[in-house]
């Protein structure tokens, strides 16, 4: 996986790599809207054949591209996300505890991220009522919690992947990837079946990816056509929720975690590992990160490498505070948008469905995009309001990369002081 991700990267760099193209198509699509606002008279060639006919279609063409992969994208990703879970099961207590660390630290984040949005209010003053042509309701559809937790165990699997049912899907997916595990050898074929076909629809996230700048332009110039200028302050509004929510999990979650499990400086922690956090914000890739984080862990704090050799590259592939963030902020921005009220159990859902499919993220660009549909639908959002996001997504996704693997140092720091694995007098030095 990290193979193929550095892949994608140097590919990237050649020419005008894919995110680069998509923001360009953000920028132009925005001003080619605006200019057809306020520039073009209302008419049946602007309304109908422009915005509701070229735009509107190739738009919601790339949309259900994208809605296509979200099932079988995220169940395979999480097959083989639990199988390499059910493997820590050999280390015992540094296996438990990490992943306990990892899925904490996730659904916390996903909680700042949706109190930070509700705060700002990143999606107010974005009417898609008007862009929309279709009626919404006014309120997501709310559901007994009891009702949530028992929906979560599938009655029929493939009648949950049918109906795009995501709860009972992870779970299932989780449930096969730990069995697959546990059987070892005896299931090889089907291991590999699921290894394989993951393969695949990475390849096939990455084709479609490609056709991503035409599908942003048109989804935001048929926005911009719609709305004029008033679209832009809310965008700014979700830029900033993000990069708030991210700074203070990485400089206020994790500090204090830190300090509180083994009394160790954060300041010190920052300044020594703020050279892997640079590299990781520079190449927005977790896996090209492991070897230079386990290497900067060993010489500048002291943590035995049979430690973070197993914790750093787990963290990853599952640990994807940065992602699950983003996708928070993400749910009230858009919910806000449409003019959707969530109550307090879509919240939940939102926590629970983001801290799950954070496991199964896979290590490819663009990827948490994919996912956050799948949260979208969780509580019946609209995946349309996606692209309003995907164009500026390159920047912050540099930037939750590098609170992903901050994540992972401050893991390994810890569950290496509980093993007796730390050299306190190696991370004190200057």
């Amino acid at each position: 996986m990290s193979d193929k991700k550095i892949n994608v990267e140097k590919k990237e760099k050649k020419g005008l790599g894919l995110s680069t193209k998509i923001f360009i198509a953000l920028i132009v699509g925005a001003l080619a809207g605006v200019a057809i606002h306020y520039a073009l008279p209302d008419s049946n060639f602007k309304n109908e054949v422009l915005i509701e006919g070229i735009f509107y279609v190739i738009g919601q063409g790339f949309i259900r591209l994208m809605q296509m992969l979200v099932v079988p994208l995220v169940f395979c990703s999480l097959v083989c996300g639990s199988m390499a879970i059910g493997d820590t099961k050999t280390l015992g207590k540094v296996g438990v505890k990490t992943i306990c660390f990892y899925i904490a630290t996730t659904a916390l984040a996903v909680v700042i991220a949706l109190t930070v949005a509700n705060i700002i209010d990143p999606g107010i003053g974005l009417d898609m009522d008007s862009v929309e042509k279709a009626e919404m309701t006014t309120t997501a559809e709310d559901t007994d919690m009891v009702e949530t937790l028992l929906n979560i165990i599938p009655k029929n699997p493939i009648g949950a992947m049918a109906n795009g049912d995501m709860l009972p899907i992870i779970l299932f997916a989780l449930f096969v990837g730990i069995m697959l595990a546990k059987l070892g050898n005896k299931a090889d074929v089907v291991a590999s079946f699921f290894s394989q076909f993951n393969d695949v629809m990475m390849e096939m996230t990455m084709a479609i990816m490609k056709v991503a700048p035409i599908g942003v332009f048109c989804l935001i110039a048929r926005t911009f056509a719609n709305l004029g200028f008033s679209a832009f302050q809310p965008m700014l509004k979700y830029m900033g929720s993000v990069v708030l929510a991210l700074v203070l999990q990485c400089f206020v979650v994790y500090q204090v975690l830190l300090f509180i499990f083994t009394r160790l400086n954060p300041l010190k922690f920052i300044k020594k590992f703020l050279p892997v956090m640079g590299f990781a914000f520079s190449t927005a890739t977790s896996n090209a990160t492991i070897p230079m984080s386990i290497d900067t862990l060993d010489k500048k704090m002291g943590v035995s490498k049979r430690i973070s050799s197993f914790t750093v590259p787990l963290g990853a592939t599952i640990n994807m505070d940065g992602t699950s963030i983003m996708q928070g902020v993400a749910v009230i921005f858009i919910a806000q948008a449409y003019g959707i009220d969530l109550t307090i159990g879509n919240l939940a859902t939102v926590v629970l469905t983001a801290t799950l499919a954070s496991i199964g993220t896979a290590g490819v660009p663009s990827v948490g995009l994919i996912t956050l549909a799948m949260v979208l639908n969780s509580v019946g959002l609209p995946t349309e309001g996606i692209a309003l996001i995907m164009g500026i997504d390159r920047i912050l996704d540099m930037i939750r990369t590098a609170v992903n693997i901050t994540g992972d140092a401050v893991c390994t720091t810890i569950v290496s002081h509980q093993e007796g694995a730390l050299d306190k007098k190696v991370f004190n030095e200057a």
